[in-house]
C-alpha cells in the first residue's frame, strides 16, 4: 500500500466533535463493473482529513492500493476502457483483496482512534456506490473489523449541486477553482484527492461565509481506549 504525507506542518487537532464523533475518510474505488457482487475491485484510495484551529479542513494523508481481482470476477470491458487499469499487466503491483482492505482498514481505524471519532464516515462522489461496494467486497473476502459506518456516508454530488450547480466532479472542482487534469482523471488516487478537495473547499466556504465552527475540546468525546473498542467492533452485521 503506498502512503503518503500531504500536509505535514498543520498542528494536529482531533475531528471528534467536527461530525458527531464520525471521522470523514475520502474514498475512490475502480472496479471492473458496477455490480459489486460479481465484479472486480482493482483499485482503492483513500485520502485523510484534518483541521485547523479555524475550523478549516484540510488534506493531510493518503492511501492507494492495486487490488488483484477475486477469482472469478467478472470484468466488464467498457469499464477497463473508462479507467484504463489492464488487472493482469506484468508490471501492475497488486494485493489480494483481503490484503489489501485489512491494510486499509488498519490504517482507517487508527486515524479514527486520534481524532477521537468512534466511527469512519466514507466521504465520496456518488459516495453508495464506493461504500457498497467496499462492504461487499469486505464481506466477499471475509475482512472483520471494517470501520466504516454500514450505510452513511457524505457525498460531493450533493455538496457540488448546492455549492456550484453541477454534479459532475471535474465540473464541480473547476467552479470551486481547482485545477482539473484529464490524463489523471479515473485513477482511484486522483479522483479521492480531487473529491477530497472538493469536499474541504465547500465545506470551509460555509464555514467561513455562513456558519462558522470552531473546534473545542469535547467533554463527551470518546477517550483512546474507548474508540479502539467501537473500531475494533465487526459491523457486517449492519
Amino acid at each position: 500500500m503506498q502512503h503518503s504525507l500531504i500536509n505535514q506542518q498543520a498542528n494536529y487537532i482531533p475531528l471528534g466533535n467536527r461530525f458527531r464523533g464520525f471521522c470523514p475518510v475520502v474514498v475512490d474505488l475502480e472496479t471492473g463493473g458496477f455490480n459489486a457482487d460479481t465484479d472486480a475491485l482493482l483499485e482503492v484510495a483513500a485520502v485523510i482529513l484534518g483541521i485547523d484551529d479555524q475550523g478549516h479542513l484540510h488534506c493531510k494523508e493518503s492511501f492507494s492500493v492495486h487490488v488483484q481481482p477475486f477469482e472469478g470476477a467478472n470484468l466488464e470491458p467498457a469499464s477497463l476502457e473508462v479507467n484504463g487499469i489492464d488487472p493482469f499487466h506484468p508490471l501492475r503491483i497488486a494485493q489480494p483483496e483481503a490484503v489489501a482492505l485489512r491494510g486499509l482498514f488498519k490504517e482507517v481505524r487508527r486515524v479514527c482512534k486520534e481524532n477521537l471519532c468512534k466511527r469512519a464516515i466514507l466521504v465520496g462522489h456518488n459516495a453508495h456506490f464506493d461504500l457498497n461496494f467496499l462492504h461487499t467486497s469486505a464481506r466477499r473476502a471475509e475482512v472483520k473489523n471494517n470501520p466504516f459506518h454500514p450505510f452513511s456516508c457524505f457525498d460531493t454530488v450533493t455538496l457540488g449541486a448546492m455549492a456550484h450547480g453541477q454534479t459532475v466532479l471535474s465540473r464541480v472542482a473547476e467552479l470551486a477553482g481547482l485545477e482539473w487534469q484529464n490524463d489523471q482523471a479515473h485513477s482511484a488516487l486522483y479522483d479521492a484527492s480531487m473529491t477530497a478537495e472538493v469536499f474541504c473547499k465547500v465545506l470551509n466556504t460555509w464555514n467561513q461565509e455562513v456558519n462558522p465552527f470552531i473546534p473545542k475540546c469535547n467533554p463527551n468525546a470518546l477517550t483512546a481506549d474507548q474508540i479502539e473498542d467501537e473500531t475494533s467492533k465487526t459491523f457486517d452485521d449492519n
